[in-house]
């Protein structure tokens, strides 16, 4: 089942084009990973994809809701709760999956859902498959590494049981074996059914990622401007005839 299709989509504002002409069609159960330098507008496609930032040309088409994992400047954790605190407070705010939902939401976010009385972090991590995470249930947010930060972000989108998952710079300021680690997680999320797309410099070697490379100067096309679009208080859309 296609969840997100992109035709032609671009974004150009008074600094110019922040990406353009992308296409990219994901399918429910597939990672993809847009890839490009810093500047190249992978966030700002993102954030796009997910439906919190808007695009001034070309199609969008989305099939049912969408979560943000880390998104550095517009999605990132409060410094000041620790990471079972974080999985909480979202249980809460999403409460039980309504019955006419059931049967849209994946089992493993339904009974997360269902255990946060009890044990809301085992439960969580083991909805989204991470059971092998890198992630302290006592950590503050403040004193979350890079990887952490990431881990943390995917299992709070899981718990809404959307269709779609984006996910920003999964390999910032990781080494190998944690981009390795990240990769296989994203691989996981997509094998229980979600449409998985994430942003990188690159993608690590042996990751299952269909895989679009956006903003490369070696390649023909526009420059492209404005990595971090939705923090820029400038970046208003141009409006065309």
């Amino acid at each position: 089942m296609k969840i997100v299709e992109a035709n032609g989509l671009g974004l150009r504002t008074r600094r110019g084009w922040v990406y353009r002409d992308i296409g990219l069609s994901a399918e429910a159960g597939e990672l993809h990973a847009v890839t490009g330098p810093p500047g190249s507008g992978r966030t700002s496609l993102l954030l796009a994809l997910a439906g919190r930032f808007p695009h001034t040309h070309g199609e969008l088409r989305r099939r049912g809701p969408a979560a943000l994992g880390q998104v550095a400047g517009v999605h990132e954790p409060d410094p000041t709760l620790t990471v079972a605190e974080h999985i909480q407070e979202r249980l809460l705010l999403l409460g039980p999956v309504p019955r006419r939902r059931r049967q849209l939401v994946p089992v493993a976010a339904v009974r997360a859902r269902r255990a946060y009385r009890r044990d809301a972090f085992a439960a969580a991590i083991a909805g989204a498959g991470f059971t092998d995470a890198p992630l302290d249930p006592d950590r503050y947010g403040r004193d979350l590494t890079p990887v952490e930060r990431q881990v943390l972000g995917l299992v709070l989108a899981s718990l809404s049981g959307p269709n779609l998952i984006v996910a920003d710079d999964v390999d910032a300021g990781a080494d190998a074996p944690e981009r390795a680690w990240i990769w296989t997680a994203l691989s996981r999320l997509a094998d229980q059914g979600y449409a998985v797309v994430a942003s990188a410099r690159a993608v690590e070697p042996g990751a299952t990622a269909i895989t679009h490379r956006i903003g490369d100067p070696a390649l023909p096309g526009p420059a492209l401007v404005a990595p971090r679009a939705a923090a820029e208080a400038d970046l208003t859309p141009e409006v065309t005839a």
